[in-house]
């Protein structure tokens, strides 16, 4: 699909944790509660900064990320919603996806409730296991019962539209450990499932005690027999397998031959699948406007002093040639379960798809990673699912 040139994802980063886990590479801090205040503050400044570069453009898609955005009071949270809204092009209620990430462990039905009636319609809740041996060796603050209680109550509150993270392939993980996760993730009956298998991340704790042989490490075969397992599992449950890590409840909508993705697919993380435009707000969020791709800096104190002071907080920014911008185009649309098209492609970028890469998609179909379809689309294999790092890398020159 050819993105739309009018409308953009925004993309929100609050930062903050009360304990981080021992996998987690992200941008997020502990012990930073003093700086709440003034770090919506300051959010809401670089929205102003930022609004007259996007006013070409109007936001149909926010997500609201972090870190653990439910950390935050529920009246700092709705007053940042509302300056945003007050500051940005956002679109009419009914046209408009905003999400927002929540741990088990910080939220209540009225703290979700509050939320709702602002106007914030989906709720992604990081559950990540519900084996309480697995939340504590990923170091959740979480328990399995309060992950199935936060999904009750964001119910209660009013949210019609509900994610579960979860996560395999963690060390010392069995098979039937997951399977029992994922069922009982079922059981609860959520629109969206996102199903993330654990990369341990260099300078991080689990690394840490995986090298000191404290921890085995994880086993890349077991990972992928848990992954095909969940795949025909979902299926079977009614799930819709649209990109490599997510899926979607099937709904009437669905029987629609034209429609690529389901109905109930997470629209802004689409927008990054496609290659469309997204403004990034905080510390560390990242933007791209279809030709340049930017940061902003890391640090919390040094982001809000910037923004009191309405000084640039970009950390690095690139412009992207014609030849990186087909390649990552490339490399995110076959992230997603349909593929890309051919012709929207060649479209889209001006040049013939099978000029540049011809012999990289021959090759990879050669090695069963590729298939392309009667109606010109190219897309992972089943096996090549498993192994698309391998398969992303032949257009990333």
């Amino acid at each position: 699909m050819i993105p739309s040139l009018h409308t953009a994802g925004l993309y929100i980063h609050l930062p903050f944790c009360l304990q981080k886990c021992v996998y987690c590479d992200f941008c997020s801090y502990t012990g930073l509660e003093a700086h709440y205040t003034a770090y919506i503050k300051a959010l809401l400044a670089e929205a102003e900064t930022r609004a007259e570069a996007w006013s070409n453009r109007s936001f149909d898609t926010v997500y609201i990320g972090g870190g653990t955005p439910t950390v935050l009071p529920h009246d700092l949270l709705i007053e940042l919603w509302q300056g945003l809204e007050r500051r940005l092009p956002i679109v009419s209620r009914e046209d408009r996806e905003i999400t927002i990430e929540a741990n088990p462990g910080t939220v209540d039905t009225l703290f979700l409730a509050s939320l709702h009636e602002a106007g914030i319609q989906r709720v992604s809740i990081g559950v990540q296991s519900l084996n309480d041996h697995e939340l504590a060796l990923l170091g959740r603050i979480h328990r399995a019962d309060q992950a199935r209680r936060a999904f009750q109550m964001a119910r209660a509150a009013g949210f019609e539209n509900m994610s579960l993270d979860l996560m395999f392939g963690l060390p010392g993980q069995q098979l039937e450990d997951w399977q029992r996760s994922l069922q009982q993730a079922l059981t609860l009956a959520p629109e969206h499932l996102s199903l993330y298998c654990l990369t341990v991340e260099p300078e991080t704790p689990l690394a840490a005690q995986i090298a000191s042989k404290g921890m085995p490490a994880p086993d890349d075969d077991l990972a992928a027999e848990m992954y095909e397992w969940a795949q025909d599992l979902l299926c079977a449950a009614g799930y819709r397998h649209y990109e490599i890590s997510n899926w979607a409840r099937l709904t009437a909508e669905d029987e629609r031959p034209d429609l690529m993705v389901p109905a109930l697919a997470c629209r802004h993380n689409l927008k990054y699948w496609r290659y469309e435009s997204y403004l990034g707000l905080g510390v560390a969020a990242h933007s791209f406007d279809g030709r340049r791709r930017w940061a902003n800096l890391e640090d919390v104190s040094e982001y809000i002093a910037r923004c009191g002071r309405n000084q640039d907080t970009t950390a690095f920014c690139e412009e992207l040639s014609p030849e990186q911008q087909l390649g990552e185009a490339m490399m995110l649309g076959l992230r997603l379960i349909a593929g890309v098209s051919r012709r929207d492609i060649e479209a889209r970028f001006g040049v013939n798809l099978m000029q540049v890469y011809g012999a990289e998609i021959e090759r990879l179909v050669q090695q069963g990673l590729l298939e392309s379809d009667a109606h010109d689309r190219i897309r992972l294999t089943r096996r090549g699912r498993l192994l698309g790092n391998r398969v992303f890398a032949e257009f990333l020159r």
